[in-house]
């Protein structure tokens, strides 16, 4: 298997990113983008998501990657939390929400998946 030496190929931040941008749109749309403290709230969570993984990942040591990923993990949470409260203030539709969704816990299920695999490295070391 090849070495991994950007950020931008780990499919973890890919995926962030996809998620990120599918934020931004969804908080674009009227209501939504009215409702200025939920609206930051939720950017920013996602773009600490994606962000959090480029970082670790930058830091070139696995016990950091591994503290940012569970970071990264925490942000994805805060995210799909958000999504909760768009969908029960009616800025987001039912169809929307499972879209973001969907991708919000398949981000969470690969940050998860990562780290745990760091966590092995680090123990058979």
């Amino acid at each position: 298997m090849a070495r991994i030496s950007r950020f931008e190929d780990l499919v973890a931040w890919q995926k962030a990113r996809k998620l990120t941008k599918a934020i931004y749109q969804l908080s674009r749309q009227a209501s939504f983008s009215r409702d200025f403290g939920l609206k930051d709230q939720i950017q920013r969570a996602s773009v600490s998501t994606m962000s959090n993984i480029a970082e670790g990942f930058e830091r070139n040591r696995p016990q950091e990657f591994h503290q940012f990923l569970s970071l990264a993990k925490s942000s994805c949470a805060e995210t799909r939390s958000l999504l909760y409260v768009a969908l029960d203030v009616e800025h987001i539709t039912q169809h929307a929400f499972a879209a973001c969704m969907q991708d919000a816990e398949e981000v969470g299920r690969i940050i998860g998946g990562l780290r745990a695999s760091i966590e092995r490295q680090r123990s058979s070391n």
